[in-house]
């Protein structure tokens, strides 16, 4: 991304900014805090902070109680922009659910990721 470190961790922190590019929930970058993302249709999912590195890694708990997957943003300075390595975990493709929404959001993060660079073009 052509965005630096602090813009592109705003957007992931932001409450705000993360709706306009995501989903709307009270995402904050503190261990142990819970929060829910507004998924539409897919209903409100439950999430939990694992891991914080100001502006480096935010990492949370996604969709406890039916998924059960772990999300990882990992943020690398490179120039003037961020590499921004996103990992989304922990998938059981041995249920029909793990299966459908492994392939549904591996179809998805993409346009996720185009929405989170237009946003941040939006505000830079």
């Amino acid at each position: 991304m052509s965005h630096p470190p602090a813009a592109v961790w705003k957007a992931l922190t932001d409450p705000a900014l993360h709706a306009r590019w995501w989903a709307a929930g009270d995402i904050k970058p503190v261990v142990g805090h819970r929060f829910t993302l507004d998924m539409g249709t897919f209903g409100s999912q439950p999430c939990e902070v694992t891991a914080v590195e100001d502006e480096r890694l935010l990492a949370y708990r996604f969709a406890e109680g039916t998924l059960d997957t772990t999300i990882t943003w990992t943020l690398h300075p490179q120039g003037e922009g961020t590499l921004l390595v996103l990992t989304h975990a922990g998938f059981d493709l041995d249920s029909p659910m793990g299966r459908q929404a492994y392939a549904g959001m591996g179809k998805g993060w993409p346009h996720v990721l185009d929405r989170l660079d237009a946003a941040l073009a939006e505000t830079a």
